[in-house]
């Protein structure tokens, strides 16, 4: 995240890349990239055969139907949903809050963007009552709203939407002809699996539900991008697919050969990834506990994080520590502690929350180490709360906390 003083703290190119996982790319992974270092030509628009099919049958075992005629892939989540987005058309409706990209991309297209709260439980869905009246009064004012965003489970907030108020929401938004877009890129990041049901939006409304997946949430270095989306296998669906494969085609948003190639491999989930992908995703929850812990004890309030390699913390209660550093909004907060924790920590402002509301986005990554062998030592390590190097940076974490109380 940077930004320069002469042009201010708000510009979309200085925003917040999504939590990266701080972890080196697997062998594996690398060995496949460069075995295709020397293939010259891209991807065709939307991705070839092979991709496709890998993409399909990724989401095939996780019980989501899905044929490569459905599937559509670019260099990365930003395009992609840049293309969906202008493919459906209309007027947008997203949580507040939400993915940072989201409303910049709906400005960019000249669509109108309306924030909708989120229920109390968790974020990355709208509460459904609240959406229908936002729906009507967008309506009533001459608006056209046709497309619902969710992100289940959430950026950036990191918790996982119960399935029932996934329904209710998904119920409400169909009941209304809204289209839906679920931004699933966190779904195998779950903290507990074995504990926290996800259940896509696509799975109890298959034909109103096109889901899209950043490959850099878990398989892939963000410096590879690369995404996939499954449209609905209707005649709908099948128009919003050409569609954005046309849209994509003009914006250039083609997948490398190279990086193609290892997104195949990975979405395959061959040993050496599914691995990582568990290995990874149990140091992230561990981390992720301890800070949430650590912002509690401090007097902050924050939803237990589920998924990701984050957790998104409310500091309203410490607002008279703050202020007397000068901290006053989202802004101030987001300079303060990326100073004092010397990591990047986004305002909520980011995100759609209201500038005054004292909320930041915390990642995880930054807790591993400082060099490649200190995060691969937390990755193998029967206990890496016990390691010194991440001791420390915990110990720091809280310090910057509890002075504000």
């Amino acid at each position: 995240m940077q930004r320069t003083v002469e042009e201010g703290r708000g510009p979309v190119r200085f925003g917040p890349p999504a939590p990266g996982p701080g972890l080196p790319v697997p062998p594996e992974l690398s060995a496949v990239l460069a075995s295709a270092a020397g293939r010259i030509h891209a991807e065709p628009p939307g991705g070839g055969p092979a991709l496709c099919a890998a993409a399909a049958a990724y989401w095939l075992r996780r019980g989501l139907h899905a044929e490569t005629r459905c599937v559509a892939v670019a260099s990365g989540a930003q395009p992609l949903l840049f293309a969906l987005m202008a493919a459906v058309g209309g007027d947008v409706l997203l949580p507040r809050p939400c993915p940072a990209s989201w409303v910049p991309q709906a400005t960019m297209l000249g669509r109108a963007a309306y924030h909708v709260p989120t229920p109390a439980e968790c974020g990355g869905v709208t509460d459904p009552f609240a959406l229908l009246e936002t729906v009507r009064r967008v309506r009533d004012e001459g608006g056209d709203p046709r497309l619902l965003l969710l992100c289940v489970p959430d950026d950036p907030t990191a918790t996982v939407a119960p399935p029932e108020l996934v329904h209710e929401v998904c119920e409400a938004a169909v009941s209304e002809g809204l289209h839906i877009i679920s931004d699933e890129t966190w779904g195998d990041t779950l903290h507990r699996p074995q504990e926290t049901v996800f259940v896509s939006p696509a799975e109890m409304f298959p034909g109103q539900v096109t889901v899209l997946a950043d490959l850099a949430g878990a398989y892939t270095p963000a410096s590879w991008p690369a995404a996939v989306a499954r449209c609905p296998l209707t005649g709908y669906g099948a128009a919003l697919h050409a569609r954005t494969l046309d849209l994509l085609t003009a914006i250039g948003a083609v997948v490398a050969g190279p990086v193609a190639e290892a997104a195949t491999y990975a979405l395959a989930e061959p040993e050496p990834v599914a691995v990582r992908l568990r290995t990874a995703a149990a140091l992230h929850a561990r981390l992720a506990a301890a800070a949430h812990r650590a912002v509690l004890a401090s007097g902050a309030l924050a939803r237990p994080p589920q998924a990701g390699r984050h957790l998104y913390a409310d500091l309203g209660p410490l607002r008279a520590g703050l202020a007397a550093r000068d901290v006053t909004d989202s802004m101030d907060l987001e300079e303060y502690l990326t100073a004092r924790l010397g990591a990047a920590v986004p305002g909520g402002h980011r995100f759609g929350d209201e500038m005054g509301a004292l909320r930041v986005r915390l990642a995880t990554a930054p807790l591993l180490g400082a060099t490649p062998e200190q995060c691969l030592e937390s990755l193998t390590s029967a206990d890496p709360l016990e390691l010194p190097h991440v001791a420390r940076a915990l110990t720091t974490f809280a310090n910057a906390f509890d002075e504000l109380r």
